[in-house]
């Protein structure tokens, strides 16, 4: 076998874990901080530094290959794995998962996936564990095959060599006036996030959140260069219907209202109310999507809470409750799951956001480029941290390098035929 030794480090995640009920119901800011007492299932308090843990896989020509494990900025919600405690996953790793990585081909991707995640005591693996684990051996099958992650990853799913980049999509965080304009600057594909997790970001009736959109268009066309034009998108995090309520109409006649107030953009809003369960998000996201749809609005639905894992995903894109799927990597699980959620949109013709968490790493940005090109998704979060600067670099050099490396490989290829 390949795999000769498997190593763990303790490391750091790019942004902080939040206690996101609690934020919703209120709890104030202080500086950086959130003042208020946790809520949400193993928040100590209600702002915790991300942690990660990366895993290495010792192969037997000695090169070490990485993946990185960490959870979601706002874990424990929206029917996701609870907060990431480094310890248990650390031992966890060390007793079930090492010893199942000692005894696989790991130049045979899915087929070790499939091995070293089967279920342990009758239960899935942590999917922020199968997230780490599969990027290391997604790195291990391109250094034994020679190839980029994006090659194996069209070799195992039979997809032919992409030619085509991903748009990128920043977000901003709390720093929304000076992202938003390093943003335009950058000439960045989606922008802005924007981060509207509560009342005070959103408003009464929405009106703050309106005049927020209405500016970052007026930015746009004020310092933007000559034929710039982005996709709008905004993370409302279930705001309108927290502040208009969760009847769909009255959610679709917002939404309607919004994007009449940019008409020359494309509108994406993420997670427009949290209706309670998966099931409940799919009926009424449809309800919504339909109603946009036969109004022949500009504006788009993007789902993210109650959508976490594969089958979560599929049933969205089955139902047709949503234009674009927010693929939360560190919530799908493995990496590979990623590469199928792209695919089960694009067989659904729902479109496919390969995104993920401020919370993660430069190593798992990386990887999730090499799965968003492979696949085409119709869009990548850049990643990680909320400064635009740093993901916006990671994710954009790292598409730019495959994508040359892609072309310098079709070349050979042409030339051998």
């Amino acid at each position: 076998m390949q795999i000769k030794d498997v190593l763990l480090a303790l490391g750091n995640g790019a942004f902080f874990y939040d206690d996101q009920a609690a934020i919703r119901f209120g709890a104030t800011q202080d500086g950086f901080l959130y003042v208020g007492e946790p809520i949400t299932p193993g928040f100590a308090s209600l702002r915790v530094p991300a942690s990660s843990l990366s895993v290495g896989l010792v192969l037997t020509d000695d090169t070490v290959v990485w993946g990185d494990m960490m959870g979601v900025q706002y874990s424990g919600a929206g029917g996701r794995d609870p907060l990431f405690e480094t310890a248990q996953i650390s031992d966890l790793t060390s007793r079930v998962v090492a010893p199942r990585l000692l005894d696989v081909d790991a130049s045979l991707y899915l087929d070790a996936c499939a091995k070293v995640f089967e279920p342990f005591e009758q239960e899935r693996l942590p999917l922020a564990l199968e997230y780490g684990v599969s990027q290391a051996l997604l790195r291990a099958a391109a250094h034994l095959q020679r190839a980029t992650m994006a090659e194996v990853v069209c070799a195992e799913f039979d997809l032919p060599l992409p030619t085509r980049r991903v748009p990128i999509y920043c977000q901003s965080g709390d720093a929304r006036e000076v992202n938003v304009d390093k943003m335009i600057l950058k000439a960045v594909d989606v922008l802005p996030h924007g981060l509207i997790n509560s009342r005070q970001k959103f408003g009464v009736n929405g009106q703050t959140f309106v005049e927020f959109v209405r500016w970052v268009a007026t930015r746009t066309r004020k310092i933007g260069r000559p034929g710039y034009h982005p996709v709008l998108h905004f993370d409302v995090y279930g705001w309108i219907g927290q502040e208009i309520g969760l009847e769909p109409q009255r959610i679709a006649d917002f939404i309607c209202k919004v994007a009449d107030t940019v008409p020359d953009f494309t509108l994406n809003i993420e997670s427009p109310a949290d209706f309670g369960s998966t099931q409940a998000q799919i009926e009424n996201y449809a309800k919504i999507v339909l109603i946009l749809d036969n109004r022949g609005s500009s504006a788009r639905i993007v789902v993210d809470e109650r959508c976490n894992t594969l089958e979560d995903i599929r049933l969205f894109a089955e139902a047709k409750a949503t234009h674009l799927v927010q693929i939360k990597t560190p919530d799908v699980g493995s990496i590979a799951d990623t590469a199928r959620a792209v695919l089960i949109c694009k067989a659904n013709q729902v479109g496919a956001y390969v995104g993920g968490s401020c919370t993660e790493t430069d190593l798992s940005a990386r990887a999730s480029v090499h799965v968003s090109v492979a696949t085409q998704a119709d869009m990548m979060l850049a990643k990680p941290g909320m400064g635009v600067d740093e993901a916006f670099s990671i994710v954009g050099n790292e598409q730019n390098r495959l994508l040359a490396m892609l072309t310098r490989r079709r070349a050979q290829n042409e030339n051998v035929g």
